[in-house]
């Protein structure tokens, strides 16, 4: 009989911030750290530690003792400290497809300053696993993934139950991605902590062992047993050398070794002579009863969500390639200053911080963290457009008659739509007179009607304010701050085929000033502040009544929305001539669960606004933009009532609790605005509402009407096909799920996507009419988990606003044609103010030409390690795809992979044109270097 082997891999799980703040914890990993040098350094028998996967612990242990930097790098160059491959162990399902990747090269490039990387697909504790893991895994060389959740039913406190619908009967298996690409997966079966705190007494080792073996070879496909010998915020063992002679003194037949994980996996690899089983994608438990997936996380503080989105886009978006575009242009690349804003935002994506399941002060701190990234990235953002700007051949926009500027498009598809932009005028330096002159200065100037105009000199349609008397000040590079008072104008203008990754260059013409008797003039003297009007137009809404009630409509030449008097609306698609009805009703349940577990209140009652009278009313409407506003006035329960409070201090098992709803009740104003532009194909949402209720869960109801039995999520580089209905196995009522940018149903006439900015959480109700649930806010008061944890500030009282598009589209052969706008539909339009001069870009111009269906384009950016530019795309679907890219001449390209490495050099066609054949489901990036 072939000997078993013991691997006792010692480590500790390193929750930075959870149910203690970050300091807090930050104090216990001091102490950690400096234990775990000692012993390393004291007893040669204990051979390694595994650093639990994350780069970020070494900086903030060195960051309180600097001067264990050199013994710190000495262990970890010996082998005994094992790091990497991740900057943070994030939740996967929360962050997006390039944070995942940024993850994991920051992750490389800080471990091989300190030693090698631990080729350690690690994924401890993660609530579910991407699908495309092994891809990823694989392009950085890494062969194998450990994971402690997505296979195995599992209950409070992470305990394993059986099933006969096991996905696999091991705790060894093969995982592949949609590619095709494959991985050794372990899963952590019995837990990362199953050898904790071996005993060193042998009468009590005997028990622990004989427990602990039994569990391990229930689950064991080969010799090679696995032992994790630490957990969440474990201390060291500093006796465990001990201990493990102790066991082998009692457990001959056994070998003990202090082991770590590569050599685990390796002898797992070469003792394997069992079929393993095949799991396929995304890792979400859902062959369990459903109550402790933990995906009602995805709605717990939506508000962290929704930061994180938009710290996401104003990085991957905006920053990165607008600084890539820059430095191709001579501007120096802010390198150091875009990892920094990277690092500040990784710092909130592990999985007890995104996921807003911590306590209060945890989230607090994340949101200073946010504005820290944002205000390191914004000023790249706004350098890099300058730079671009200063480049462009303005020069057709001469004299004092017109102000340029140029409207950038960063999203992944040519488009248009409207774009806002605020524009000096005139500017008083304070240099050249006082303050008060100054503002006088500028009060008196008379500046006009004035109209937008392309670089051909053709009028586009706009909308134009006049804002007043503004302050302002620059920051040269080479002198003392500069301020001045300037005339300030907004303008709204209806952008058409702006590039993907470019510019098209506009300018404000100057015209006449209106007369001092003239209608505007008169109208800017009574508001203090002058009005510019666009040319009346019959606007492209037409309201049929106004007023609380009243149905309303308001089209373009693609989508017709008609708004009921309950205030849902319907949704026409002119081009199929498919409508999508009952759209926009809201839906508020009791939640008595924590910030894990979402459960409905005992009552199990149901409101909505379907029987709700709305206000209506249009806001605003011109030749390019229509905007209309629906207002619901709801009563809702204020509250739990009180039996919430004792299961709470009781820890109820959350199946089992009964609160009901408080008979109190508190006004609640839901005000939805929506917006249809010229020549977008979607309909704009933004919802508004201030909260003043606790432990409910608000939800908009979007009904699609599709005949299908599955639909499709946006999550981590593909667009997943997950079932309407659960697995036999589950039993939670909520079938709630992750995504990223939006959630699709469709059958072969219809489709409907819906698209959010932030809002992680939806299900697909079993209503019979494939209806989209999105959840807008989730309000609870406990952390949940181990303890008693209130967490009052869950509960996100006050002002709210959330974020969606709707986009129709003809049925599943236009699926990823509507994912292409559902990516657009996230990233902002960019606008920069410039001067006239000449410069060697054309008005119209984008540095990337590029096309490929079913293709989304996810990265454009300056190498982490290099001057080089790296472009990523990825198969949406099933079927093989084509690549083309036009090739600058005198540039050098090459494949490439997510860790930016230089692999097989790519030549261009007679034509200049790179074309890559690209497999479904497949990650492709490239490299160009000049």
């Amino acid at each position: 009989m072939t000997k078993r082997v013991v691997h006792v891999v010692s480590h500790t799980h390193w929750d930075r911030e959870w149910y203690m703040p970050y300091e807090r914890h930050h104090v216990r990993l001091i102490e950690l750290m400096d234990t775990l040098l000692d012993t390393l350094d004291s007893d040669p028998d204990y051979r390694s530690f595994h650093l639990d996967g994350q780069t970020i612990i070494l900086e903030d242990y060195l960051q309180v003792r600097p001067e264990q930097r050199e013994r710190l790098t000495r262990l970890i160059a010996e082998g005994r400290i094992k790091i990497g491959p991740w900057y943070v162990l994030q939740d996967e399902f929360l962050t997006s497809s390039e944070a995942n990747v940024r993850n994991l090269l920051v992750g490389h490039q800080d471990a091989l300053r300190y030693g090698p990387v631990a080729k350690i697909g690690y994924f401890p504790d993660s609530f579910g696993n991407m699908g495309q893991a092994p891809q990823l895994m694989r392009q950085a060389g890494i062969t194998n993934a450990i994971f402690g959740r997505g296979v195995k039913p599992t209950g409070f406190n992470n305990t394993v139950s059986d099933s006969e619908a096991y996905e696999s009967p091991y705790s060894e298996m093969i995982w592949r991605s949609p590619d095709g690409s494959e991985v050794l997966g372990i899963l952590f079966a019995n837990w990362y902590c199953n050898g904790m705190e071996i005993p060193v007494d042998p009468d009590e080792a005997r028990v622990y062992w004989d427990n602990q073996l039994q569990n391990a070879e229930r689950f064991a496909s080969t010799p090679q047993l696995l032992f994790m010998n630490g957990c969440d915020h474990q201390p060291v063992q500093t006796d465990l050398s001990a201990a493990l002679r102790t066991a082998r003194e009692l457990y001959p037949d056994y070998e003990f070794v202090h082991s770590d994980l590569t050599s685990y996996v390796a002898a797992v690899e070469d003792s394997s002579e069992r079929a393993l089983s095949v799991v396929r994608g995304e890792l979400r438990s859902q062959r369990t009863d459903g109550w402790f997936t933990l995906a009602a996380t995805a709605s717990a503080r939506v508000y962290i969500k929704q930061a994180n989105v938009k710290g996401q886009i104003l990085l991957e978006r905006l920053a990165e390639p607008a600084a890539a575009f820059a430095s191709a242009l001579g501007m120096s690349h802010p390198d150091a200053l875009l990892t920094y804003a990277w690092k500040t935002l990784m710092q909130n994506h592990p999985h007890d911080s995104i996921c807003g399941c911590s306590v209060d002060e945890v989230h607090a701190e994340m949101m200073t963290r946010f504005a820290k990234s944002r205000h390191a990235a914004e000023p790249i953002v706004e350098r890099s457009l300058a730079h671009i700007a200063s480049k462009i051949d303005t020069s057709g926009f001469g004299g004092d008659a017109y102000v340029p500027f140029a409207a950038f498009n960063f999203a992944g598809i040519a488009r248009s739509g409207s774009v806002t932009v605020e524009l000096d005028v005139a500017r008083r330096w304070f240099k050249e007179a006082k303050p008060a002159e100054a503002y006088a200065d500028m009060e008196r100037l008379a500046i006009g009607r004035g109209t937008v105009v392309d670089h051909e000199g053709r009028t586009v349609d706009a909308d134009i304010e006049d804002l007043g008397i503004r302050f302002g000040y620059t920051l040269p590079d080479d002198k003392f701050r500069q301020p001045y008072m300037a005339r300030r104008i907004r303008i709204t203008l209806a952008a058409e085929a702006v590039p993907s990754q470019g510019y098209r260059l506009y300018a404000w013409r100057r015209e006449d000033a209106p007369s001092e008797g003239s209608d505007v003039a008169a109208a800017a003297s009574r508001s203090g502040t002058a009005v510019i009007a666009a040319e009346p137009q019959t606007g492209i809404l037409t309201p049929a009544d106004a007023g609380a009630g009243a149905a309303l409509s308001l089209e373009n030449e693609l989508i017709a929305v008609e708004v009921l008097p309950n205030g849902s609306f319907a949704l026409t698609d002119k081009e199929t001539g498919e409508v999508y009805r009952d759209l926009g009703v809201f839906e508020n349940t009791g939640d008595i669960g924590n910030e894990y577990v979402y459960i409905q209140d005992g009552e199990r009652v149901t409101l909505t606004t379907q029987h709700l009278r709305a206000e209506t009313r249009i806001v605003s409407r011109s030749p390019f933009r229509t905007v209309a506003e629906i207002v619901h006035r709801w009563e809702i329960p204020a509250e739990a009532d009180a039996l919430l409070q004792r299961e709470c201090a009781a820890m109820t098992h959350l199946p089992d609790r009964k609160a009901g709803r408080s008979t109190r009740t508190l006004p609640l104003t839901i005000t939805t605005t929506l917006t249809v532009e010229r020549g977008v194909k979607a309909l704009k949402l933004k919802v508004a509402y201030d909260n003043q209720a606790k432990d409910h869960r608000l939800r908009m109801l979007f009904p699609t009407d599709a005949a299908a039995a599955v639909h499709h999520a946006d999550s981590i580089f593909e667009i997943a096909e997950r079932p309407n209905e659960p697995a036999a196995e589950w039993r939670n009522p909520s079938n709630a799920q992750h995504q990223q940018a939006f959630v699709a149903l469709d059958d072969d006439s219809r489709g409907l996507a819906v698209a959010n900015i932030g809002l992680n959480e939806y299900e697909v109700l079993r209503d019979g009419r494939g209806t989209v649930a999105v959840t807008l806010l989730r309000a609870v008061g406990e952390l949940g988990d181990w303890g008693v944890f209130p967490t009052p500030e869950a509960q996100c009282l006050g002002a709210q606003e959330a974020e969606l598009t709707l986009i129709p589209y003809g049925g599943a052969a236009g699926r990823y044609a509507a994912a292409q706008e559902a990516y657009a539909s996230q990233v902002p339009w960019l606008a920069v103010q410039t001067d006239a001069h000449a410069g060697e870009l054309p008005p119209v111009y984008s540095p990337l030409d590029w096309s490929g269906d079913r293709l989304a384009l996810s990265a454009v950016k300056r190498g982490a390690a290099s001057a080089d530019v790296f472009y990523r795309w990825f198969n949406m679907s099933g079927e093989p795809a084509a690549l083309t890219v036009s090739a600058a001449p005198g540039t050098t390209w090459y494949a490439s992979n997510v860790l930016e490495e230089r692999l097989d050099l790519l030549s261009p066609d007679s034509q200049g044109a790179l074309r890559i054949d690209v497999r479904p489901y497949e990650i492709v990036t490239i490299g160009q270097s000049c």
